[in-house]
């Protein structure tokens, strides 16, 4: 790698702030084919351009000049990826109760745990993990839906990420939150609030957590103060036999067909999990224009099912990748995802074509972007947009040989492969060390809360 000091430029005026060169290059835009001995040109936090040189690296005359160089050394360089749901602070609760049923998973543990020992700091220094442990693995944008959620926004605020942060809303008492009729009008400041909070970087929203812990007239408020102002809505659909199994009880209609009773479907909603949807199910989502989220780790973990994404993709349905919260992943590591997502729907339909590589790779990163409403800004590397993007050591054995760079990601790349991430043209990551965040520190505090954690469910186990 080579970087000038501070002050220093590598060429006369007239050039860009940064290049990177020497790479193999990815851009995720549709039908580009990846560029060999790539560089891309960096100024003012965008991209200014992307092309192939003659040669190596400089002096080059194919080559723009620019202030700072970055070698790639012959890695990987393609657009971050972008993790499409999340509960960042869950990290807390990482391996806390495992391999336990859905509903006594969270009534026994989780939501004692987040209503009884959660509080503000500690969503902070737990969003401040996530983003590290974000950051490592390559990812740039994230979605993050919680409790408390103005402090972990700060936190994403703090690590550079480029975030869309939902404050989270249930109808009983929740972490911030003890009486459940101040739920939306905490929702409604939190949005409120996050108008002039780092705007180039950060969306401020809301998270209905499911159709069975929020009652239709939360679901209706929150959605017309989301849809007033253009604001994605998220929230988690027929995750599990059981709740479509109840809300069909209760209210005749599955949850998809419920929320759409409801005036909810549009293209600001964001279904997560979509597990469990029918056929008619699917046709709805799509002719209302709703995004999915698909966790395939998280379906899997908690015994959930297998959504029907090749279903949903071939009816046009935008789909993104996510990794739900770590306390049932139980890691924030989207290149996981990339490869259990890719897999699973080739055995689920008896089909290895099902879901190939390059569309996989799409999936966490241009079309992760466009769920979120973010694909002006990011999710391919295209002259004008963010730079947002990642650079994958690819000088490793189990990446060599290298034929396809997309089978590369998703059968055979890791997290820990990733060497540089970028965000809006700052370095986050830079030789795997990380910038924007003190890990010494961020480690200290999450152990030591984390004992505190362990005293907390032994008492309430005895309880």
């Amino acid at each position: 790698m080579s970087f000038p000091p501070p002050g220093t430029t590598a060429h006369p005026a007239g050039e860009v702030d940064i290049l990177i060169y020497n790479a193999l290059v990815l851009t995720l835009e549709p039908g580009a084919a990846p560029i060999i001995n790539g560089w891309v040109a960096i100024q003012g936090g965008k991209i200014a351009a992307v092309g192939s040189a003659a040669s190596f690296g400089p002096p080059c005359p194919s080559l723009p000049p620019a202030r700072r160089l970055l070698d790639a050394q012959g890695g990987l360089v393609l657009p971050g990826l972008v993790n499409t749901h999340t509960h960042a602070a869950m990290v807390w609760f990482r391996g806390l109760a495992d391999d336990l049923p859905l509903h006594q998973w969270l009534h026994d543990f989780i939501f004692p745990a987040e209503l009884r020992w959660l509080d503000g700091e500690k969503v902070f220094w737990g969003t401040l993990l996530a983003a590290a442990e974000l950051i490592r693995g390559g990812v740039t944008t994230v979605a993050d839906s919680y409790f408390y959620e103005a402090e972990a926004r700060r936190a994403l605020g703090e690590a550079g990420l480029r975030a869309v942060a939902a404050q989270g809303v249930v109808d009983f008492p929740a972490p911030g939150v003890p009486d459940p009729r101040d739920n939306l009008q905490v929702a409604g400041e939190f949005v409120e609030s996050g108008r002039h909070f780092s705007p180039d970087l950060m969306t401020s929203t809301i998270f209905c957590h499911s159709p069975y812990t929020c009652g239709p007239e939360t679901l209706q408020q929150a959605k017309a103060l989301t849809r007033k102002q253009g604001l994605p809505f998220f929230i988690h659909l027929a995750e599990t036999r059981q709740e479509v199994e109840e809300l069909q009880k209760k209210t005749g209609h599955t949850p998809a067909a419920y929320l759409d009773h409801l005036g909810l479907l549009d293209e600001l909603t964001v279904a997560v999990h979509g597990v469990w949807l029918t056929p008619a199910d699917q046709d709805l989502l799509a002719r209302r224009g709703v995004k999915v989220s698909h966790c395939p780790e998280s379906n899997l973990k908690l015994a959930a099912g297998v959504a029907p994404i090749p279903d949903l993709l071939a009816r046009e349905v935008t789909v993104g990748l996510g990794t739900d919260g770590a306390a049932s992943n139980n890691n924030l590591d989207l290149f996981g995802e990339m490869s259990l997502a890719a897999r699973l729907h080739k055995v689920w339909r008896h089909d290895p074509t099902t879901l190939p590589a390059a569309q996989t790779v799409a999936l966490a990163t241009r079309e992760g972007a466009r769920v979120l409403g973010l694909e002006e800004a990011t999710g391919t590397l295209t002259p004008g947009k963010a730079a947002d993007l990642v650079v994958v050591d690819l000088n490793q054995a189990h990446l060599t040989p290298l034929f396809d760079p997309y089978s590369h990601l998703v059968y055979a790349a890791r997290a820990a492969d990733v060497r540089h991430v970028m965000v809006a043209g700052r370095w986050l990551l830079r030789d795997k060390e990380l910038l924007t965040l003190d890990w010494p520190e961020i480690a200290g505090r999450i152990r030591t809360g984390g004992r505190d954690l362990a005293a907390f469910c032994q008492n309430l186990g005895r309880a």
